[in-house]
């Protein structure tokens, strides 16, 4: 399969990216805003796997000019995609009375917008039977318990879900599947970010598996849902 990862740097991003390289036959395009961290990345899917095949692309998913260059850089080491997993996101913890424009606009940016940027430039490669896995979170669930200085955070997730709904009827005829997985407690700076001194329930390499299964099996099942992962009740 040909996979497309975004915020493969750190985190849930860079262990998915390694379980997929992982299994021969797979060709992994690994994108990141930080170069250094894909050179790690690439050392590692190396070491578990000296036939892996994965392209490692620095962009700054936020920059419209930039992410319309990426269909040509990955079409000279892939030809189309099975698998687009949306997964770069930003988090910041603030109290709603301290968030600025800025603010705002990172968040959305980052992970509504530069979603609906890199799907719209990769749709015509994507292959029909294709899967899209936006990687939402129990913040954006609704009805999920909520926690003070992630507004906008879990807002911007909100609208994720919503988009994933609607791509997924939107490209039916297409016959490209669009599903969120709203995660909820994971080991990463992100999470230590959001609740400082606290343990999550799960580690990336766990959530890694899940995600590699899912983005692989899931949408022989479902379709345009929204699925809680997590081990709490919302």
């Amino acid at each position: 399969m040909n996979i497309v990862i975004t915020g493969a740097g750190k985190g849930i991003g860079f262990e998915t990216a390694k379980t997929f390289a992982m299994d021969p036959g797979n060709r992994i395009v690994a994108i990141s805003r930080n170069k250094h961290l894909l050179e790690n990345l690439l050392t590692e899917c190396t070491n578990l796997n000296a036939k892996s095949e994965i392209l490692t692309i620095p962009c700054d998913l936020t920059s419209a000019t930039l992410v319309k260059e990426l269909p040509g850089k990955i079409l000279k080491f892939i030809s189309s995609a099975d698998i687009l997993i949306n997964n770069a996101g930003l988090l910041i913890n603030k109290p709603f009375e301290d968030l600025t424009e800025k603010d705002f606009d990172e968040i959305f940016s980052t992970n509504v917008k530069s979603v609906f940027i890199l799907t719209q430039a990769l749709l015509p490669y994507l292959n029909s039977g294709s899967h899209i896995v936006n990687i939402g979170s129990m913040g954006g669930f609704q009805g999920s318990s909520k926690f003070s200085g992630l507004s906008l955070y879990s807002a911007s997730k909100a609208a994720l879900a919503v988009l994933s709904e609607c791509l997924a009827e939107e490209f039916k005829e297409k016959g490209i599947k669009v599903n969120c997985l709203a995660i909820g407690s994971v080991q990463t700076e992100m999470f230590d970010l959001a609740f400082p001194g606290h343990t999550a329930q799960l580690s990336t390499g766990q959530m890694a598996e899940f995600i590699k299964d899912f983005a692989s099996t899931g949408h022989h099942f479902m379709n345009g849902k929204i699925i809680p992962v997590s081990l709490n009740s919302p």
